[in-house]
């Protein structure tokens, strides 16, 4: 065993969390490739225009113990599904069980600029309530502790850079620069030529998974 693997039962769970303004369904073609490997997989979901960050993480947090109940689990998050699986991993109750392994999707552990850029406009405001706030917010997205687990960060880098970009020339997937993703107490990063729109369902999201997280071949393994 490598000591970058993270060893399992076979037939393990998995939890998706998707990010903000997406669905459950922007990671399931990753979930099926997981799926047809043994998994079972499973995926929460939450409206950023109707509930607040910590009403949604608390739901997350419910729905952690009883997935963590059922078996040695890995959980992904993209993007803000990032954020809310680091609160809901340090919120949870004592003695729960953890999952084993926690993948990041570009998801940022510092303010994001482009949440402070579109802040002031009134449909931003509108369409992402408090989530978008917190993700412009230096003071609370420093309140959101880093990962309590083993993590993985997967960050695209396909986004556009260059002198109208308001990433500048710095790399970026078009909606989160590398420096708002990279640190953040994250023990491995993955830099991958993709889109933060496309990290959820890209075929290397799920062979970088299986690639880290092994089957346990014996118990005395």
């Amino acid at each position: 065993m490598t000591r970058s693997s993270t060893v399992l039962p076979e037939k393990a769970h998995v939890l998706f969390v998707h990010g903000m303004g997406r669905s459950p369904l922007s990671g399931w073609p990753t979930l099926l490739r997981l799926r047809r490997q043994g998994w079972h997989t499973h995926t929460f979901g939450y409206f950023v225009c109707a509930q607040s960050f910590e009403a949604i993480r608390d739901r997350l947090v419910q729905r952690l113990v009883a997935l963590c109940a059922q078996g040695d689990c890995i959980v992904i998050g993209h993007s803000l599904g990032g954020v809310l699986l680091r609160s809901a991993l340090a919120h949870l109750p004592e003695g729960t069980r953890l999952p084993r392994h926690l993948f990041l999707l570009g998801s940022p552990m510092r303010p994001a600029r482009m949440a402070q850029a579109l802040g002031h406009l009134l449909p931003f405001r509108w369409a992402t309530g408090d989530c978008g706030r917190l993700l412009a917010s230096p003071e609370r997205m420093a309140g959101v502790p880093p990962p309590a687990i083993a993590c993985t960060h997967v960050i695209g880098t396909l986004g556009w850079r260059g002198r109208w970009s308001p990433f500048g020339m710095e790399p970026n997937d078009g909606v989160v620069a590398l420096s708002e993703a990279c640190g953040g107490g994250v023990e491995r990063e993955i830099l991958r030529p993709i889109v933060h729109t496309w990290l959820p369902s890209h075929p290397d999201i799920a062979q970088i998974i299986t690639r880290h997280i092994r089957p346990r071949v014996s118990d005395s393994e």
